[in-house]
């Protein structure tokens, strides 16, 4: 098994922190509920802090979600909830926000910006498998203070995305199986600013590819730019 577990998505409440380097192989095999909704949250917020996370009440991670970490799909019924971001070892909300959640969806909800201003970042997750001998990647953009930028594999010259702006998403798209390093280039100058580490893409798998942290941190409790795979599962 690779790192990242094939993932299954399940209402029991099965959590599980993965950090951005960490790349699992799991498959989603079941048809979402059309009753149902599906949340994940995952913390990119800039800095050395660890973060739990309520769902109307309820903590979704099993430890504090370090930058990085991320707690796996739980399922809700469709409706709007409050999601709260705390401490690791206080109930005082830094910060609640609602989010609404539509009946059949999946949905990923990231923890943003700098610890002074943090906000979530909601995205809608088409898990849908078009070409089974193909792999899904979606770029975001989630540095706080990194330009518009796109994305590539490294040394190619034809671009993935082009042109995304922090807290900005691509769709999915397909590219081909196989172990390759990405480039994230600023868009007005063409400039690498961040690479990948060598990553597996397997064939029928959905990837998140983020460029997180700050271009100049401020001080050693900030994370610096880097561009990370994360399967979503």
């Amino acid at each position: 098994m690779k790192n990242f577990t094939p993932f299954h998505f399940k209402s029991t409440a099965l959590f599980m922190l993965i950090a951005f380097t960490a790349l699992t192989s799991c498959k989603k095999t079941e048809t979402a509920d059309p009753t149902i909704s599906y949340l994940r949250v995952i913390n990119a917020s800039p800095s050395l802090a660890t973060y739990n996370a309520y769902f109307n009440g309820s903590m979704v991670n099993s430890a504090a979600l370090p930058f990085g970490g991320s707690a796996a799909y739980l399922s809700y019924t469709a409706g709007a909830y409050s999601l709260k971001f705390t401490t690791a070892s206080s109930t005082e909300s830094l910060l609640t926000k609602t989010v609404a959640l539509s009946a059949s969806t999946y949905y990923s909800s990231y923890l943003i910006n700098k610890p002074a201003a943090l906000d979530v970042y909601t995205i809608g997750d088409d898990l849908s498998i078009p070409a089974t001998d193909k792999a899904y990647i979606r770029f975001i953009n989630l540095s706080p203070d990194a330009p518009a930028l796109d994305l590539t594999k490294t040394s190619a010259t034809t671009m993935l995305v082009t042109n995304k702006a922090y807290k900005s998403a691509s769709g999915f798209i397909a590219v081909d199986a196989g172990t390759y390093t990405l480039d994230a280039k600023e868009t007005s100058s063409g400039t690498v600013k961040a690479t990948s580490a060598s990553t597996s893409f397997t064939a029928g798998y959905h990837y998140d590819i983020i460029c997180g942290g700050l271009v100049t941190p401020a001080n050693e409790t900030e994370r610096p730019l880097s561009l990370q795979a994360i399967l979503i599962k």
